[in-house]
């Protein structure tokens, strides 16, 4: 029986649900799986059974909608937000097993990890092949308390990778206190996880929280976990590849451009190498990968994950928060709509300000009623025609820190501006601008009830 924490039952889903497109005819690692994976952006997972020069298959675009996250967590699509929300709140911690399919297979250093693993070369102006589906697993230095999370990392020959790490990242404090300990920190990188493990290791939430016990939330049940061969971390048992490895944080390497997801290369300057030590993977492995760039399923990754942590997050503070959600024309990072229901006044701004001060990413917050769904841009647009006030309702916060990642800003500082597009107390009374018109509700039950007739 498949592992249901496991990619491959996620894979079996898709097939079963006629979303799953396998690839017999042979794909060049080098720029044709991106090529592919960019033109069938919003269909099938796809699946490429023949990779050249590797034993390896291929498969990619397998959560490029919510629908896909909530067949893997077995919920339905409606309820995603609230159920990762309540991950967030209500975590399970893990669970060990003494054995995984992800050992099956081990080799040991010295090896060119380019001969085991098919690792997509994705963009022109890249200088090498990127992972970009690797939840690397790392524990702090002075706690000992595990982190989970993604970050790129770039084949540099042999067993040498480079991992390209902002500054704000949890993986970097982590590195900088192995630096200050005069220590490499141990990491390990999971490739091919069930959605639960992905979302959970995007999740906003503090340092020293573990990932993993959001996932089990997620999950509804401990994520199983196996210990590593040569390094002193715990991987997902249901993964399909592990690659264990040292990080030096004295050893940089030029990145040089690299694609980010608001589309564009970038050059963030130097990443930290890493000595891999180790790989382990199941015997028929299926190597995972999420296209990078301004891509859907890149995008929703974060733009779910965000949500979920922003909605617990405010509802603790203002009830009236119902929902956060993230948009991709924003690149599930940048722009974000809130949901609330009745508001106070100045509860709106105040969401807005928080959410800002949360995800440091988010510069632009429209505030809409939950009669409102956020997920519909027009009923957005709508919400801004009728309930907004510029001259009240707009915030405007100039000269704020910005994420390196923010295509707009000039050294590192960006304007950020919120929009309050929700009823106030008296709109709705007679005369008012909130009050709907309506067909008499008996005709309207009574035609809606007989309307195959007509």
């Amino acid at each position: 029986m498949t592992d249901r924490q496991s990619m491959r039952h996620f894979v079996g889903q898709l097939r079963a649900a006629g979303e799953l497109r396998e690839v017999t005819r042979e794909v060049d690692p080098r720029f044709e799986i991106s090529a592919i994976l960019k033109l069938r952006d919003h269909g099938p997972a796809q699946l490429f059974r023949n990779v050249r020069g590797g034993a390896m298959p291929v498969v990619g675009n397998i959560l490029n909608s919510r629908a896909r996250y909530a067949l893997g967590l077995g919920i339905p699509v409606g309820t995603l937000d609230a159920h990762c929300a309540m991950a967030v709140d209500q975590t399970i911690p893990p669970v060990m097993l003494g054995t995984s399919p992800v050992q099956e297979v081990v080799h040991h250093a010295p090896f060119d990890l380019a001969a085991i693993l098919p690792v997509p070369h994705w963009f022109e102006h890249e200088a090498a092949p990127y992972v970009t589906a690797g939840v690397i697993i790392a524990k702090d230095p002075e706690t000992g308390f595990r982190n989970v999370s993604i970050a790129r990392l770039r084949l540099e020959g042999g067993g040498r990778m480079m991992a390209g790490i902002a500054r704000n990242h949890h993986l970097y404090i982590l590195a900088e206190k192995a630096k200050a300990a005069g220590r490499k920190l141990e990491l390990a990188v999971a490739i091919g996880n069930h959605p639960a493990i992905l979302l959970g290791s995007q999740m906003y939430v503090k340092l020293g929280e573990d990932e993993y016990d959001i996932a089990g939330g997620l999950l509804g049940e401990p994520v199983r976990l196996v210990r590593c061969k040569t390094v002193d971390l715990e991987v997902p048992a249901g993964a399909e590849i592990v690659i264990e490895a040292l990080l030096d944080p004295e050893d940089l390497i030029d990145e040089g451009p690299v694609s980010e997801f608001p589309g564009f290369y970038v050059r963030y300057g130097s990443g930290v190498a890493c000595e891999v030590r180790a790989v382990t993977h199941r015997a028929d492995a299926i190597y995972q990968a999420v296209l990078p760039g301004y891509a859907t399923e890149h995008c929703l990754m974060g733009a779910v994950a965000i949500g979920a942590t922003l909605t617990a997050q405010l509802r603790s503070v203002i009830p009236a928060v119902r929902r956060v959600f993230v948009t991709p024309g924003g690149m599930g990072r940048l722009h974000a709509v809130i949901a609330m229901h009745q508001p106070r006044l100045g509860e709106g701004k105040r969401a807005i300000m928080l959410a800002m001060g949360m995800v440091n990413l988010l510069k632009l917050v429209t505030v809409v009623e939950d009669d409102i769904d956020p997920e519909d841009p027009v009923a957005v647009e709508w919400s801004l025609a009728a309930r907004f006030r510029g001259h009240e309702d707009l915030v405007v916060i100039p000269g704020v820190k910005a994420d390196r990642c923010d295509p707009v800003h000039e050294g590192l500082i960006i304007t950020k501006i919120g929009m309050v597009a929700t009823t106030r107390p008296g709109d709705g009374a007679s005369g008012g601008r909130s009050e709907f018109v309506a067909v008499p509700p008996e005709v309207m039950a009574r035609i809606a009830s007989e309307i195959g007739s007509y």
